[in-house]
């Protein structure tokens, strides 16, 4: 009792030490922390070996003797997962990639299994997979790995008819990243009871406009989840109560599909980053959470949030640039929407669940101008509105169906599992530029055009929406990215920006959702990934 009561002393110490640690200053920004999971991956190859084992006629091909005479992080240490590596990689590029075990609804053996029967190659890969199609995305990293699936409506022998008459996509990430955010809703979720003997420890729950069902295999975080409504169902929306048996047949169907034992990744801690030295006579920038007054959910505030959550490139190309309210600017006392200061819109009134803004609905990300071209002058170069190019913030690999709207960009490392989303930039263009799933880019390349995409050209101002996703134990969840911008933006001018105000508004202002005439119309499909929002 004396070692346990002095250990919980000295944690407590501890603690009380970082309370009275010197106080962020009012304008400094810091990096986030992350969690490193320890993945075990010799309970992955036993639950490797019994999926084998279950098919005598290839069962005695793979080889799970580990072969010491090499070192412990060297693939030839565990033949069997070169042997699933060498046979998923067909379907899934860059699976070795993985650090984690990489579960997917592919049954590598029954696939195995049906080649050294003489199947056809022309049977479809649904046939190893519980009906669901072919991937549509799949990307492995340091971090973890990421994929996307499609169920048809119809398909699959016992499934319960639906109303939603499209292909419903299923996502699964597993990550051994873990961002710490203070999140007072994360954790919860209910049992899956016809579930609990596959996964003890699984959590349903609605979260930010998708289903999820979270759970912890091999010390891994892994989340399935889907685009859904928690409404009644539709043709041409999905209502979560028909998603949820597309999910738990997802998640019955999962086997282990490759993944290699890499050294683990570790433990990150929060920082104050660095900035410019010298200050620009120009950038001001008003805080983190300032939002114009009363255009939150239900005239709620905005959220402050000081954390730069990765070291990026400016997504537009050149400065001056402005993060400024597309919807409700002509309430901002200051000048229109291409002017300094910036000002916060992350929590502005959507229809869109954020955990982070009051009321638990926002924007998602933050609305950016480029600045109005100059008058033409002697000197001056040529300046089209339409023209200002948009690029990656990073290298990254793409994440963009075809028929989406926004493009997000993922990056999968030793430091980082975190995703940038851009909209409004014309989808028919960025076809036209193969700017689709597994499209690698380089930071700085140039992506596409400051536009008005929104369901047609024209369907709103001319601006790009950019918001991040980091990954959590509920999955990937939307965080401020206004001091990641503020942060970028420094670096692209070379220069630190002020931070003003904020001032008390003069008088009581309308109330944001009552949309009175002077509010832009909001986009209010600005959160989706695809044509359903």
């Amino acid at each position: 009792m004396v070692g346990k009561g002095f250990r919980f002393v000295s944690l407590l110490l501890a603690s009380l030490s970082l309370l009275t640690a010197t106080p962020l200053a009012a304008d400094e920004i810091r990096s986030p922390s992350l969690t490193a999971l320890r993945v075990d991956w010799r309970a992955a190859l036993d639950q490797l070996r019994s999926e084998i084992n279950s098919r005598p006629q290839i069962a005695a091909d793979f080889i799970f003797a580990p072969r010491r005479s090499v070192p412990r992080y060297d693939p030839r240490a565990t033949p069997a997962l070169v042997q699933l590596n060498a046979v998923s990689s067909q379907f899934f590029s860059g699976i070795a990639r993985s650090s984690v075990p990489v579960l997917l609804p592919f049954d590598a053996g029954a696939y195995l299994e049906a080649q050294r029967s003489g199947a056809p190659a022309s049977l479809s890969l649904a046939r190893y997979q519980a009906d669901f199609n072919p991937v549509d995305m799949f990307d492995a990293g340091p971090a973890g790995y990421s994929a996307t699936f499609s169920f048809e409506p119809g398909a699959g022998d016992g499934m319960p008819s639906r109303v939603y008459a499209r292909p419903v996509e299923v996502q699964i990430t597993g990550s051994a990243l873990i961002y710490d955010v203070a999140d007072p809703a994360g954790g919860k979720g209910e049992p899956v009871k016809p579930l609990a003997t596959l996964y003890p420890d699984l959590r349903k729950f609605i979260r930010e406009g998708y289903v999820r069902y979270a759970f912890t295999r091999f010390g891994v975080a892994y989340v399935v989840s889907v685009q859904c409504l928690d409404s009644v169902a539709k043709p041409r929306r999905l209502a979560c109560k028909e998603a949820y048996p597309v999910a738990e047949r997802f998640l019955k169907a999962l086997h282990i599909a490759g993944g290699q034992r890499m050294r683990p990744v570790t433990d990150i801690a929060s920082e104050i980053i660095d900035r410019p030295a010298a200050r620009s006579a120009d950038f001001s920038y008003r805080p983190s959470g300032d939002i114009i007054p009363n255009t939150g959910y239900r005239n709620k505030s905005g959220h402050p949030d000081v954390m730069a959550y990765a070291q990026i490139r400016f997504p537009l190309e050149k400065a001056p640039a402005f993060v400024r309210s597309q919807s409700y600017g002509k309430r901002d006392k200051n000048d229109g929407p291409t002017a300094y200061p910036w000002r916060d819109n992350f929590c502005e009134s959507r229809s869109f669940e954020v955990w982070q803004c009051a009321g638990g609905y926002g924007h998602q990300g933050e609305d950016i101008r480029a600045a109005d071209c100059p008058s033409s002058g002697e000197g001056r170069e040529p300046c089209d509105p339409k023209q200002r190019a948009v690029v990656a913030v990073r290298d990254a690999v793409v994440i963009r169906a075809a028929k989406d709207q926004a493009a997000t960009l993922e990056i999968n490392s030793r430091t980082e599992h975190i995703r940038f989303r851009y909209m409004h930039m014309n989808p028919q263009a960025m076809n036209a530029d193969g700017l689709v799933n597994g499209r690698l880019v380089s930071e700085g390349e140039k992506i596409g055009l400051v536009s008005n995409y929104l369901d047609h050209p024209a369907g709103t101002s001319m601006h790009l929406h950019f918001d991040v996703q980091v990954f959590t134990r509920d999955g990937w969840i939307w965080v401020s990215p206004y001091a990641t911008l503020v942060s970028a933006y420094e670096r692209l001018i070379r220069a630190r920006g002020r931070e003003v105000g904020p001032e008390i508004a003069g008088a009581a202002q309308p109330v944001a959702h009552a949309l009175p005439e002077d509010v832009i119309k909001p986009d209010l499909r600005e959160g989706s990934s695809s044509e359903e929002n």
